[in-house]
C-alpha cells in the first residue's frame, strides 16, 4: 500500500503542482541591500544601534468587533467621509503551536470610520475556513508560507507518516490587501482564494477561488485600475509544459446579481524563462496602454515546493535569490494582449511595489521600489522580529533597504537601431536604454531621490494619488522609512525635484500612508495622508494620524487604546 500511494504520488506531481503552488505565498514587501548603479558611488550604510524592541507589535491581538470611539486632537477634515481599512496578521498562535513567520499569522481586519470630524474603530479576524479549522482543533493544521503544519498528534506513527504524501490543504488566509471587483471589496493575499467582505460590518460573505473562473493558481494582492473600473491582475500557472505568468482582465461591472469573477479571462501568457524555476513577483506596472511584467531573479523552485511537505519544510524554503539572472522587463499592449518584442534586461535587482509607470514620446516609464539583494525573507522570522538589545542590532543590519528606481523601455527599436548607444530621448531623466550586439536591451536606471533617503532607511509601501495620477506623469508619491524593520516614519518624495518631506514621532511605526484628495481638486497633492501609527509602548495610544499632503503637517489625529499588530495594506472608501 505505500509503495502504491508513493509511485501515484510521483507520478502526478505536474497534475497537483499547481495546486500545491497555489497555497504558497502571503507575501509583502521585504526591504533589501543598498549597492547602486554601476555608474554611480556605492552606497555604505552606518549601523543601526540599539534599536528598540517591537515585540509588542508583532504579537497576537484581541479582536474589537463592538465599535468604539476614538478621542480626536487636532481636527479631521469634515469633508473627509469614509471608511480606513487596513488588513495583516494579528494571531500567532492556535494551542501549543506557534507561526514561524510574520506573514503566516490569521488576518485581523481594520476599520476607521471618519464622518464629520469624528473617528470610530473596529476590529474582526478574518472568519476564513483555515481560522475555523485551526481554532476548532486548537492548533495548527493548514500550512502557512514560513510554517508547516504537522501531521494530527491523535494519528499512530504510519498514518503520520502516509500523511505527508497527501494534498496539502490549501490555506485561504488572505492577509495581505483589500482589493475590488466589479464594485465589491475582497480579502486577497496570493493564493487562489479570495474572500468577500462586508467593508461596513467586516463579516466575510463569500469565499471565491480565482481558479474555478480561470486556468491560474492565484493572483496578486495588487489589482491596477482602468478609469472605468476594469481591473488588471496577474496570476501564475503550472502545468506539465512548465510556467506561465498571465495577465488578467476583470470585467468593471456585474452583468447579473451575485456575480464574482464571472467574465474575466486570461489575455496574454509570458512563458517562464526557466521552466521549474519561475520568478516570484509581488506587483506589476500598468500604463494607459501597456501591462509591465519584471521576472525577476527571485526565484521559486518548483522541485521543493512541490516535496515540501515529504521533506519536512515549509513552502518558503523553495524561494531562493539567484543572482546569476538578471532581470527581465515584459510589455504587453492591454488592448490586444499581444507581448511586445522588446527584449528589456537590467542587473539583477527585486522589486516588491511599483510606485507608477506612463508613457512619453515612444516609450514606458517605471518607477519601483528597489534592492539589489533578494536575500532576506527568512529575516522575517518572527524569531528575528520580536528579538532585542544586540541581536535586534544584528538583524535590522542584515536587513536590504529599498530605493525608488526609474527605468525607460523605448517601445520601437528597429532592426537598424544604433548599438551601444542611449535609446531614450527623454532629456529630464538620466535612465539609459542600449541596445547590445545580440538585440537585447540594457537598461540603466536613475535614482528618484536625494541622499537624505539614505538616513531614513529606505522607503518602501509606496502609494500615489491614484485616481488621478496612475499610468500618469506625476511629481510626488509617499510611504514609510525603515530606520527600523518595520516603518518608522512617513515619507513624501518629489520625484522631479528629488527632495523629501518626513513625519516621524520617536517611539511611534507609521503604517502604509493612504492618500485621499479633497473633493474637487485637481492638484496631485491636494488631500490628505492617512495612517495607522503604533507603539509598542502600553502606556501610549495608537492612533489614525491625519497629515496634509502638501506641507506634510499634521491636521489631527484620533487616539483608540486598542492594542495592534503592524500590518501590511489597506484603503480608503468614500461613504
Amino acid at each position: 500500500m505505500f509503495f502504491q500511494n508513493f509511485l501515484r504520488f510521483f507520478s502526478n506531481l505536474s497534475a497537483i503542482a499547481g495546486d500545491i503552488l497555489s497555497v504558497i505565498v502571503h507575501r509583502i514587501p521585504v526591504l533589501k541591500k543598498y549597492v547602486r548603479n554601476s555608474h554611480q558611488k556605492e552606497v555604505v550604510f552606518s549601523k543601526q544601534k540599539n534599536l528598540p524592541c517591537i515585540a509588542p507589535l508583532l504579537t497576537t491581538v484581541e479582536e474589537t468587533p463592538q465599535i468604539i470611539s476614538a478621542r480626536v486632537q487636532g481636527r479631521f477634515p469634515k469633508w473627509l467621509n469614509g471608511y480606513l481599512l487596513r488588513i495583516g496578521p494579528g494571531k500567532f498562535e492556535f494551542g501549543k503551536d506557534r507561526y514561524n513567520h510574520w506573514f503566516d499569522g490569521m488576518a485581523l481586519l481594520h476599520q476607521f470610520k471618519m464622518e464629520k470630524g469624528t473617528v470610530t474603530y473596529r476590529s474582526k479576524f478574518l472568519q476564513s475556513d483555515t481560522y475555523k479549522a485551526n481554532s476548532a482543533r486548537d492548533r495548527i493544521v493548514i500550512s502557512e508560507f514560513g510554517t508547516l503544519a504537522f501531521p494530527d498528534p491523535c494519528k499512530n506513527v504510519f498514518e503520520r507518516f502516509m500523511s505527508k504524501f497527501e494534498l496539502p490543504a490549501m490555506t485561504d488566509n488572505t492577509n495581505v490587501n483589500y482589493v475590488r471587483y466589479k464594485g465589491d471589496y475582497y480579502i486577497s493575499t496570493e493564493t487562489n482564494f479570495m474572500n468577500k467582505v462586508d467593508i461596513e460590518t467586516l463579516e466575510k460573505t463569500e469565499k471565491v477561488d480565482w481558479s474555478k473562473f480561470i486556468a491560474v493558481n492565484g493572483a496578486t494582492a495588487h489589482p491596477h485600475y482602468d478609469p472605468d473600473g476594469t481591473a488588471y491582475n496577474m496570476g501564475n500557472s503550472y502545468g506539465p509544459h512548465g510556467s506561465c505568468y498571465n495577465v488578467i482582465r476583470v470585467p468593471p461591472e456585474k452583468e447579473e446579481l451575485g456575480e464574482t469573477m464571472h467574465g474575466a479571462h486570461v489575455i496574454c501568457s509570458i512563458v517562464s524563462t526557466e521552466r521549474m524555476k519561475p520568478s516570484y513577483y509581488h506587483s506589476f506596472g500598468m500604463t494607459k496602454n501597456y501591462i509591465i511584467f519584471i521576472e525577476q531573479p527571485l526565484k521559486m523552485n518548483l522541485w521543493k515546493i512541490i516535496t515540501s511537505k515529504i521533506r519536512g519544510k515549509a513552502f518558503s524554503d523553495g524561494i531562493s535569490w539567484e543572482p546569476q539572472y538578471n532581470t527581465r522587463f515584459h510589455v504587453v499592449d492591454k488592448h490586444t494582449g499581444q507581448l511586445l518584442p522588446g527584449m528589456y534586461y537590467s542587473k539583477p535587482f527585486v522589486t516588491f511595489h511599483q510606485i507608477n509607470a506612463f508613457e512619453d514620446q515612444g516609450c514606458v516609464v517605471i518607477d519601483l521600489c528597489c534592492q539589489d539583494d533578494g536575500r532576506n525573507l527568512e529575516v522575517y522570522q518572527l524569531q528575528n522580529l520580536r528579538k532585542a538589545g544586540k541581536g535586534l542590532d544584528q538583524v535590522y543590519n542584515s536587513v536590504a533597504r529599498s530605493f525608488p528606481r526609474r527605468f525607460v523601455l523605448p517601445l520601437h527599436v528597429s532592426l537598424n537601431a544604433p548599438e551601444s548607444e542611449n535609446l531614450s530621448p527623454l532629456s529630464y531623466s538620466s535612465a539609459s536604454a542600449v541596445k547590445q550586439a545580440d538585440g537585447k536591451i540594457w537598461c540603466s536606471y536613475e535614482n528618484l531621490y536625494p541622499e537624505d533617503l539614505e538616513e531614513e532607511g529606505g522607503v518602501e509601501f509606496p502609494q500615489i494619488n491614484y485616481g488621478q495620477f496612475s499610468g500618469k506623469k506625476y511629481h510626488f508619491f509617499y510611504g514609510c522609512g525603515f530606520r527600523h524593520l518595520v516603518g518608522d516614519s512617513l515619507i513624501k518624495v518629489d520625484v522631479v525635484n528629488k527632495t523629501l518631506k518626513v513625519w516621524r514621532e520617536v517611539g511611534f511605526y507609521p503604517s502604509e500612508p493612504v492618500f485621499v484628495p479633497v473633493p474637487g481638486t485637481s492638484e496631485e497633492d491636494g488631500g490628505v495622508i492617512l495612517s495607522v501609527v503604533i507603539t509598542p509602548n502600553q502606556n501610549e495610544s495608537n492612533f489614525l494620524l491625519v497629515l496634509d499632503a502638501k506641507n506634510f503637517e499634521e491636521l489631527g489625529r484620533a487616539e483608540v487604546p486598542v492594542q495592534m499588530p503592524y500590518g501590511f495594506h489597506g484603503s480608503f472608501v468614500t461613504i
